[in-house]
């Protein structure tokens, strides 16, 4: 090891990113790490322990690494689903350090499948980004927002000009004050398309301000809605807007879950709907977050989308058979290629479900990772909606994790 340089690096004579010019992937790591190791007085040894392709990882998932953080892998199911591009048993790799979850996964996919599988469906499928402009007055934004409706197939070519696979939808408008924000709306595909849109937006950009007497304040003005809950978000939805249901007979209820249809009903009723209400909360489910973000996690997405995810509505109604069942998700951001979807750990995951790489023809495998996502939060709200009927919440996580 280069003692001088890591000296350098600890006087901050050096930045961590230059060394990445002059040190090979394998030891520039090595060499951050041991730095980080001396400054902090940290011991690093688990985080240098990881077979991550580092040609790979550095170039495009990861700046200044110094290792990896190791995050215990489960599998739940199988998860019988009825779905239009998910068809089959499917098992769901779930990474979490909380204790519980993936038994409660697990346990709601038996439910789910001793019932005849979950329907599930995709309902639409959109990538946005949305810029925001400054116009002079109210005037000038009423002036842009007739410019693009008018111009719609000449920023249609613009934006597509930038990607093979990337098709721009719609192009919606709003408007506060002087403030005009324009959400871009995409099909990506099997990418969960973000910097897609991004740079397509961004080339449709420069046409609006060649021809309009606007300035650009901002390539996103938060009306995307990237990575924050959002009313716009859950109403006209982003990424996938999915859903999943299925119809659990009385007898299933009893055997599987030790409770009945009318205390789950009551449970999602004053919990999940009227709790939420009463919260004033964008999510109307018991815990969809948890089981996105370990499927996210596990298989490569983009975890910061989890707040999306977290949404979603969960509903339950007394049917003759016993409960029906759904969980509707308005905002799923997922993808198959791209991101941290080609990381090894990840990809492997993705291949337990079928959905790794692209998909014949594009987009499929996107939607299945969906409509399996969906079924998995169904499997989840089952589970604990039925614990906390039966009151064996405290004592499942008494048993398996604090």
């Amino acid at each position: 090891m280069d003692r001088g340089l890591l000296e350098k690096l600890k006087r901050h004579e050096v930045s961590f990113h230059e060394i990445d010019k002059i040190l090979d992937p394998d030891t520039a790591i090595k060499l951050r790490r041991t730095a980080v190791s001396e400054l902090t007085g940290a011991s690093l040894s688990h985080t240098g322990d990881f077979t991550l392709d580092l040609e790979k990882v550095t170039k495009r998932n990861i700046e200044n690494m110094i290792g990896a953080v190791q995050i215990p892998l489960g599998i739940a199911g199988p998860l019988h689903i009825k779905g239009e591009y998910a068809k089959g048993d499917f098992y769901l790799p779930l990474a979490t350090t909380e204790g519980a979850l993936v038994a409660s996964v697990d346990r709601g996919s038996s439910v789910i499948t001793a019932g005849g599988g979950a329907n599930a469906r995709i309902f639409d499928d959109k990538m946005t980004r949305a810029p925001v402009f400054r116009a002079n007055s109210i005037i000038g934004a009423k002036s842009l927002i007739d410019w693009v409706s008018s111009n719609f197939i000449r920023l249609k070519e613009c934006a597509e000009k930038t990607t093979r696979f990337g098709k721009l939808l719609s192009v919606e408008p709003f408007i506060a004050g002087r403030s005009v924000y324009l959400r871009f709306s995409y099909d990506t595909k099997d990418a969960m398309g973000m910097n897609m849109a991004t740079i397509a937006t961004d080339s449709a950009v420069d046409l609006i301000l060649s021809e309009n007497d606007v300035e650009l304040i901002a390539l996103s003005g938060n009306m995307c809605t990237d990575k924050k809950p959002s009313a716009v978000n859950v109403i006209l939805g982003r990424g996938k807007t999915v859903s999943s249901d299925v119809i659990i007979s009385t007898d299933t209820i009893h055997e599987k879950l030790k409770t009945t249809p009318s205390k789950m009903f009551e449970v999602n009723y004053r919990k999940n709907l009227l709790g939420s209400a009463r919260a004033v909360s964008l999510g109307f489910n018991a815990h969809a977050a948890n089981i996105a973000a370990a499927m996210f996690i596990a298989c490569g997405q983009d975890a910061a989308h989890v707040v999306e995810a977290s949404t979603a509505i969960t509903n339950m109604e007394i049917v003759e058979e016993g409960l029906y069942c759904s969980v509707t998700i308005p905002s799923l951001p997922v993808g198959t290629v791209g991101g941290g979807t080609d990381i090894g750990a990840q990809h492997e995951c993705l291949s337990i479900l079928g959905v790794g790489g692209a998909g014949d023809p594009p987009g499929v495998n996107a939607k299945k990772l969906a409509e399996i996502i969906v079924a998995a939060v169904l499997a989840g709200e089952i589970s604990l909606i039925g614990a906390l009927a039966a009151r064996h919440l405290a004592k499942a996580h008494a048993k398996l994790g604090r």
